[in-house]
């Protein structure tokens, strides 16, 4: 059973930024689809990056592209959504997903292992 820990959420200003972390047990995160999403209060589920882990670079959702980047450390068994240029519209909760199946990257539906989440809170 794979298990998925978030870490690094917190509270910034706007233009901050974090680091969040996204810790694996279970199973290895080499040779699959990595993914972050975020669900603010009332809102959907929206995609915000995924990364391949065999090919290493990673796509994005156009509202965060050129701000954020996700990465990977395999010896950690860990991804990483660094996070800069934050603002307010970017708070919500955020999710990493992995293991997609059948779907493309942006379908959070089409990921089989979520973690519990981490808070990101910007203020204007």
């Amino acid at each position: 059973q794979v298990q998925l820990v978030e870490s690094g959420g917190g509270s910034v200003q706007a233009g901050g930024s974090l680091r969040l972390l996204c810790a694996a047990s279970g199973d290895t995160i080499s040779g699959k689809w990595m993914g972050w999403f975020r669900q603010a209060p009332g809102k959907e589920r929206e995609s915000v990056a995924a990364l391949y882990t065999s090919a290493g670079s990673g796509t994005y959702a156009d509202s965060v592209k050129g701000r954020f980047t996700i990465s990977q450390d395999n010896a950690k068994n860990t991804v990483y959504l660094q996070m800069n240029s934050l603002k307010p519209e970017d708070t919500a909760m955020y999710y990493c997903a992995s293991d997609l199946r059948g779907g493309a990257w942006y379908q959070w539906r089409r990921y089989h292992y979520w973690g519990q989440g981490t808070q990101v809170t910007v203020s204007s």
